[in-house]
């Protein structure tokens, strides 16, 4: 194999993009305004040194690191992978990729992007971008060891037009002007990484996260049917989230992301939010399930639940078994009761969702990163 492969694959990778920074309303402010009480609502309210391209000795060093990394990737299913696979695990092994400090840029230029949304749904891309971030890792599967946040794959056809990613184009479309500024990010690690923005963001904890991500070609698109189905019950739950490693108290704590956003009937066919505050992180799902009293909602749509006091609050089926099965009731009722306890365990599932299908070795730190949110990055700026 040539070696200009790995050296046109590292050049690509080492470029570099500066960014504007941003000052923004204290995160406190946004979420006392946007929390409401529930039934009282009639309405839904040490650091890489960064490469130089003329080092020709250290790209040579990396090529031949990257052909026995890439070894074992050589027999997957696609060579052009298992170079990138290569490269990357090269870049990391002799420091060549962007610091974290490159990443924390990219990471205020999403935060820009979610709060300046406008009308769009409840004022903020937030929740859009956490179920991109989402569905992109959540095609993983542990026995054939494909999907997952490596590839990206939902940048091409026929992933891109399956019907859980429905309206998720708002999101991609978002975050390729974020890649037109800093475009030696890849797709998956700028997708996930939004995801971390999202929720911390919004109030939420600090999800763990590191880069490493590669982008694939449009062979490693993943089948239709590996996102749950939010019409059946908890046997299909069960079978999805299985499907990529999870167990029963995992599954529950990630389907608590509910609390944020709200569905489009032109999209996913079911309509409205879940909670009073659809923009800020809070247990608030779970303690409308048990608070609220559920009926189903009379419509020419489909099968979906509503509150009975309000009726302006909506769950899913797949959501409602969280009370109806035994062993998702416990850990559902547990986090209902201790939001602390929720955000402990959604952050850490959360951490695992986004790094399913990632080589280990692909990763630039042994262990993931807590950045700082936009507030904080402020704060510590005016010391």
């Amino acid at each position: 194999m040539s070696f200009s492969v790995f050296r046109a694959s590292v050049r690509n990778a080492a470029a570099h993009n500066p960014m504007r920074r941003a000052t923004r309303l204290p995160r406190t402010t946004f979420r006392n305004t946007f929390h409401r009480k529930y039934s009282e609502q009639t309405t839904p309210p040490p650091p890489a040194p960064e490469a130089k391209s003329s080092n020709t000795a250290l790209y040579f060093s990396l090529g031949a690191a990257a052909v026995g990394a890439a070894g074992y990737y050589f027999y997957s299913t696609n060579a052009e992978n298992a170079v990138k696979s290569g490269v990357q695990a090269a870049k990391v092994k002799a420091n060549f990729v962007p610091t974290k400090e490159d990443y924390q840029k990219v990471y205020k230029r999403i935060a820009e992007i979610i709060d300046d949304a406008g009308d769009y749904d409840d004022g903020s891309y937030g929740p859009v971008l956490l179920r991109l971030a989402w569905h992109s890792s959540g095609t993983y599967d542990k026995e054939t060891n494909t999907g997952g946040s490596n590839y990206a794959t939902m940048r091409f056809e026929p992933e891109s037009k399956h019907g859980a990613n429905a309206g998720l184009d708002v999101a991609r479309n978002l975050m390729e002007k974020v890649h037109e500024e800093f475009p030696w990010i890849s797709y998956g690690d700028l997708w996930t990484l939004a995801g971390v923005a999202a929720v911390q963001e919004m109030g939420g904890p600090k999800i763990p996260w590191r880069p490493g991500r590669i982008d694939g070609v449009a062979a490693q698109a993943t089948p239709d049917g590996r996102l749950p189905d939010a019409s059946q019950g908890a046997d299909h739950v069960r079978n999805i989230f299985y499907r990529m490693g999870f167990n029963d108290q995992e599954i529950v704590a990630l389907i608590g992301a509910h609390a944020l956003g709200r569905c489009h009937r032109d999209r996913s066919g079911y309509e409205g939010p879940w909670t009073f505050a659809p923009t800020t992180v809070t247990n608030d799902f779970y303690r409308l399930l048990f608070d609220e009293k559920w009926v189903w909602k009379n419509w020419d749509g489909p099968k979906q639940l509503e509150d009975k006091k309000t009726r302006s609050l909506m769950m899913l089926p797949t959501d409602y078994v969280l009370v109806q099965d035994k062993t998702f009731k416990k850990f559902a009722k547990a986090y209902a009761d201790n939001e602390d306890l929720w955000r402990q365990d959604f952050a850490k599932a959360l951490a695992t969702l986004f790094e399913l299908g990632v080589p280990t070795q692909q990763f630039v730190s042994s262990e993931p990163w807590l950045l700082p949110t936009v507030d904080e990055l402020n704060s510590q700026e005016k010391k």
